[in-house]
């Protein structure tokens, strides 16, 4: 699918277009347009300016996010970089404008208290201030303080919230390039949800496929926010996470369909990438002694359908399923030490299967 979809450009690539245009113009007068960046990977993209304003000591630069055929929230957002002189010795520094979050809990690759702009847009904004101050012979000493227009409001279509990022967006990117569809941004955001629960001194966290699986089992184990992982459809990468950085304990939770998928041992339990294996339910019952049922069961409209003729049948099959998956997710956790349950609810949020059994 992604030879066919347009690539994008990371927040991060944006800002250090804008930064790179902003502080040639403090110098010079004058604003590239468009302005080329040095990305990883020996990329040197060029990006068109938004917005130019050069006011005495200060120049701010603005570029149009385009995150390409990727469904990013902060396509089409306006990042604009504001630079200044800065103390001689004190090298680049970075502030949050309106629109950009601030750290509040550790465990983020950033210190509490610091702008949410990650270590690699840091590193690519730095190397392009040195390259200007180069080309100019004059210190790289510069301020620069990134805005991002209703970012306030996008953050809330985000994670950053419940990472403890407040007040705006990250500015993200690891190679500068968003790639459609690789849902990393999502990824990135359950991997410091992990690192976040770990700092706070979270020994159970629980991934959930949705917002009422979610309720559930942090009603079941009286979970505080910090322990909850925004997995999705993501069950892979929450595992393989937690077997790196092992928490004492993880529950899965999520509906019928979802956990038969990790019954069947997906990892991507999303509906184009994966799908119910009608045959593995069947088997299941048959299993259990339930040998018609499971004619029935492979027959099956659906995975809610063959839930329904198990519990017509006197079958628990959600406990079947559950238990099915904790094996699967345990297979993938390996040797690490960490104790993993699952949690099952019907379409009602009702539980319907609990592996290990309460």
């Amino acid at each position: 699918m992604g030879e066919h979809l347009r690539y994008g450009w990371t927040t991060g690539a944006c800002a250090t277009a804008a930064t790179t245009a902003a502080f040639t113009a403090l110098l010079t007068g004058e604003f590239p347009d468009p302005v080329e960046v040095v990305l990883p990977k020996s990329k040197r993209p060029t990006f068109a300016l938004a917005t130019e304003r050069l006011d005495g000591d200060a120049a701010s630069a603005g570029v149009i996010k385009d995150a390409g055929d990727d469904p990013d929230v902060t396509h089409g957002a306006l990042i604009v970089a504001t630079v200044r002189r800065g103390e001689p010795g004190s090298g680049v520094t970075f502030a949050a404008g309106k629109g950009v979050g601030t750290v509040t809990r550790p465990g983020l690759p950033l210190d509490v208290g610091e702008p949410a702009i990650n270590p690699v847009p840091r590193r690519l904004m730095r190397e392009a201030v040195e390259r200007v101050a180069a080309a100019h012979d004059v210190p790289a000493d510069v301020a620069v303080e990134i805005s991002i227009a209703d970012g306030e409001e996008l953050a809330r279509h985000t994670w950053n919230p419940r990472l403890g990022i407040l007040g705006g967006l990250s500015v993200l990117g690891t190679t500068g390039v968003v790639v459609p569809y690789s849902c990393s941004a999502w990824i990135d955001s359950i991997r410091r949800g992990v690192d976040v629960a770990r700092a706070m001194g979270e020994r159970h966290v629980a991934g959930a496929v949705g917002s009422t699986s979610e309720q559930v089992v942090a009603e079941l184990y009286g979970l505080d926010e910090s322990a909850l992982l925004d997995m999705g459809d993501f069950a892979g990468a929450v595992l393989k996470y937690i077997r790196r950085h092992p928490v004492p304990r993880l529950s899965i939770a999520g509906g019928f369909a979802k956990m038969s998928k990790l019954a069947a041992g997906y990892l991507d339990l999303h509906s184009k990438r994966s799908q119910v294996d009608l045959a593995l339910l069947a088997e299941l019952a048959r299993d259990a002694g339930h040998e018609p049922l499971a004619g029935e069961i492979a027959a099956a409209n659906s995975a809610l359908h063959a839930l329904d003729l198990a519990e017509a049948d006197g079958l628990a099959l959600g406990g079947l399923v559950a238990e099915r998956a904790r094996q699967a997710a345990a297979d993938v956790l390996g040797d690490a030490p960490v104790e993993v349950d699952i949690v099952v609810i019907d379409r009602a949020g009702r539980i319907v299967g609990r592996a290990p059994q309460p």
